[in-house]
């Protein structure tokens, strides 16, 4: 990942933290959703010119600052290929676990293809539970076949 973009990202997530804003507080001024705008906060997606220059002003930035946000970024954020923080290392199980699963199920629905990870909306959000709360994650990806020469 680029050192620019990661140091730029703590920065943004301290900023967040001593102003106490939410991912949504932050995605509401900035026109996008929460999860696109953790993600290019932290330097995983790059801004246009508009939406860095909003970023900017609200974080306080300079013109160096409010440029990086628009770089394309070197994708994929994790120091080690197995994670090892546990909240990110159970959804590495996840995959290890259903991957398989998930595959078989959108090839017999899809055929054979991917789920993109470029055209994609992902939303979290808390469920009330008696036994305590849950994590509900919806992930919806354009389906891409595979050509066929």
């Amino acid at each position: 990942m680029n050192d620019a973009k990661a140091a730029l990202g703590r920065k943004l997530v301290a900023i967040k933290k001593q102003r106490g804003w939410s991912w949504n507080d932050i995605a509401a001024r900035l026109g996008h959703a929460p999860t696109w705008t953790c993600a290019a906060i932290l330097g995983q997606m790059s801004m246009t010119p508009e939406t860095a220059e909003k970023t900017a002003a609200l974080f306080g930035l300079d013109e160096a600052e409010a440029a990086l946000l628009q770089e394309i970024p070197y994708r994929g954020s994790l120091p080690t290929a197995v994670p090892t923080d546990p909240l990110i290392y159970r959804f590495y199980e996840l995959v290890m676990v259903y991957g398989t699963t998930w595959k078989e199920l959108i090839q017999e629905e899809f055929g054979d293809g991917i789920m993109s990870a470029i055209d994609f909306d992902m939303t979290l959000e808390r469920q009330p539970d008696q036994k305590g709360d849950r994590v509900k994650i919806a992930m919806s990806g354009k389906f891409l076949s595979y050509r066929r020469y």
